[in-house]
């Protein structure tokens, strides 16, 4: 039988997010008090033209910039899918991704595989009980606002995870920065970037079903707009490594993505009102007492509107003795879940992010995240830097 003091612990995570997320309300409102989703700035309206600088990065690679925004971002021919670090390239296309178009698009179940664990260090802890995934309050704007979903186009379709609003300490206040799973924006070893990489926070702000949703307004489907990434980056051992079912890449599976909006100029910090602090130095399994993971689960029997969460006292897994242990926990959410936020809550109060979701058994039951430490830094280190007063 679990003590009383993770129960309570749980408790307090949950009210502290949603606290959180409200202590900084939506910087624009519609006429019902519902935050409004950006207004257009600029006078091009749909007719966005991709960046220069992004034009010859797509003709380095023998691709007609006009045909991408036209359809050739379908082409997944191996030389046509830009693999390494330097070759990611994202132009905004007007109008793609329509509600309905969300709405439909699947979870990569397929990294939800746990794959091979016989490369155990000894250090793997007893399996986790379930914990059943309890859905977040609605609005989520209102409990959550952090909290949202990542679409892109993958090889087999639309594709869907789920991502966090981050803090950018060269942008204090003004972060533009997600933090997701490396397998939601890069197919690991066996392929390259993922295609018309967006984020939705509060996605689906009041809970909707499917039904309720074919006559819902644009606010409450993406409540802050949406957020194109301008630029992604991801682990080497993602790249390298990473598989179908994480693979040895798993303890590596984590990626930031610098986001800007389709529309209007604020940041995403100062339009959904909070950002999260990151732990790259959190504590051992052990000395935590409960951690909690934020999604949207999509595999059945869930359907990707609806965001969760799950709080459990924390536990390791290794995979393989080449790699790091990673974290993992109770929790019954399914694929589309993935690259969704694990949090704590640090000595100050305050929630920092410590992981998000990689991998899990096809059956459900427990989630697995990675823990994240120098190399995780570095990347957001680089990143911060890169965008530093933009």
């Amino acid at each position: 039988m679990r003590s009383i003091r993770p129960l309570l612990a749980a408790v307090g995570l949950a009210a502290a997010l949603s606290l959180t997320a409200t202590a900084c309300g939506p910087t624009e409102n519609d006429a019902s008090g519902k935050p409004a989703a950006s207004t257009p700035a600029g006078g091009n309206g749909g007719n966005a033209e991709i960046p220069a600088d992004l034009a010859d990065k797509l003709k380095e690679h023998g691709v007609d910039p006009e045909k991408w925004k036209n359809g050739e971002w379908k082409n997944w021919e191996k030389d046509k899918w830009l693999r390494e670090a330097k070759d990611f390239v994202n132009p905004v296309i007007d109008g793609l991704w329509k509600p309905e178009r969300m709405k439909e698009a699947k979870s990569p179940q397929k990294t939800m595989a746990a794959g091979d664990f016989s490369g155990d260090q000894g250090v793997t802890d007893p399996e986790p009980a379930p914990v059943q995934a309890e859905p977040e309050k609605k609005p989520y704007h209102e409990n959550a606002a952090p909290v949202g979903k990542v679409f892109f186009d993958a090889p087999e379709g639309s594709m869907v995870c789920s991502a966090t609003v981050v803090k950018d300490p060269k942008n204090p206040g003004k972060s533009n920065m997600v933090w997701t799973a490396g397998h939601c924006v890069h197919a690991g070893k066996e392929g390259g970037w993922y295609r018309n990489i967006i984020f939705v926070p509060a996605y689906n702000d009041l809970g909707k079903s499917p039904a309720q949703l074919e006559n819902a307004q644009p606010q409450e489907i993406a409540p802050y707009g949406s957020y194109w990434a301008d630029w992604v980056s991801t682990s080497g051992e993602w790249i390298s490594q990473g598989g179908p079912t994480g693979g040895e890449g798993a303890p590596y599976d984590y990626a930031l993505m610098h986001v800007k909006p389709q529309q209007g100029s604020k940041s995403l910090e100062e339009t959904v009102g909070v950002a999260l602090d990151i732990n790259f130095d959190a504590p051992e399994a052990k000395d935590i007492g409960v951690m909690g993971a934020w999604g949207y689960p999509a595999a059945a029997p869930y359907d990707g509107l609806i965001m969760h969460k799950c709080v459990d006292r924390p536990g390791r897994l290794s995979i393989s003795p080449a790699t790091p242990t990673m974290w993992r926990i109770g929790c019954t959410m399914t694929g589309g879940s993935s690259g969704g936020g694990w949090f704590t809550q640090q000595p100050n109060g305050k929630l920092a992010l410590v992981s998000n979701t990689s991998i899990g058994p096809v059956t459900a039951g427990w989630l697995a995240g990675p823990r994240l430490g120098e190399g995780a830094e570095q990347i957001y280190t680089m990143m911060t830097e890169k965008f530093a007063g933009q």
